[in-house]
């Protein structure tokens, strides 16, 4: 079985192996024994467990979890050339990663928190050469894009790695006003989540302009509803978010 060495053990980290851990051994390195062995709790299966300084990445593949701030630091404390790291920073470069890290091959990687379930919305830019394989591997936490462009990464970013996180605003909102409404907090919140499975589906298949369509009756309740989105300005607001998500990470 393959083995994949995270660099980091935060949520991103414990999402993504979470995913992979049914098909390869999991290495994790980090700073701590005491935050290893909760990792490893909190992941629910074996793995090898590492102290950051160091550690000799030689051959390795990597996927890099740390704050985009550490690079320099973490670079600091390891040696080795790795085989290849997939980086999930935001906004960290490819020449940022080459020039203090030194490894064979770069790939950037930007999946979501729906990785630890197999749903992620991974995006990926790097070496080419590597392309069939960053798509294997990370689709092992579910669906992969491969972008021409750092850019676009970037943006994607603040679509796909950022999404869930509007989405989860978005969702306890609608809660909210089914509650203020008179609706049982548990009720309303078992609506919410058949809601957005059903939504998550229908998307994969139609345009969402045209489901919009497809349930919004002349004069009727979705209408009304609507209505007082385009009133709060909802729609500027996403796409307002998209901006300054996307701006933030290429400040990073």
């Amino acid at each position: 079985m393959k083995t994949i060495t995270f660099i980091g053990n935060g949520n991103m980290a414990l999402s993504i192996a979470k995913g992979l851990g049914s098909k390869y051994k999991i290495e994790v390195v980090a700073r701590e024994a005491k935050k290893l062995d909760q990792f490893e709790k909190d992941l629910g299966i074996r793995i090898d467990k590492h102290i950051l300084h160091g550690f000799d990445t030689q051959d390795k593949t990597i996927i890099l979890c740390v704050k985009p701030a550490n690079v320099e630091e973490v670079a600091g404390q390891i040696k080795g050339s790795a085989r290849v790291i997939y980086s999930v920073l935001a906004g960290t470069s490819l020449q940022k990663l080459n020039d203090n890290l030194h490894p064979h091959a770069v790939v950037r990687a930007m999946p979501n928190l729906a990785a630890s379930v197999g749903k992620s919305m991974t995006t990926l830019t790097g070496d080419a050469e590597f392309k069939e394989e960053a798509e294997e591997l990370l689709g092992s936490i579910g669906t992969t894009l491969w972008l021409g462009s750092e850019k676009e990464i970037d943006i994607a970013t603040a679509l796909a790695g950022s999404g869930p996180a509007y989405l989860c605003l978005i969702a306890e909102a609608l809660a909210d006003g089914a509650v203020k409404q008179g609706m049982k907090r548990a009720d309303a919140m078992t609506a919410m989540r058949g809601l957005f499975e059903g939504f998550g589906a229908l998307v994969q298949e139609i345009h969402p302009a045209l489901l919009k369509d497809g349930v919004m009756s002349p004069g009727g309740t979705t209408a009304a509803g609507y209505g007082a989105l385009e009133d709060g300005n909802v729609r500027a607001s996403c796409i307002s978010a998209i901006e300054k998500a996307y701006k933030k990470a290429t400040e990073l």
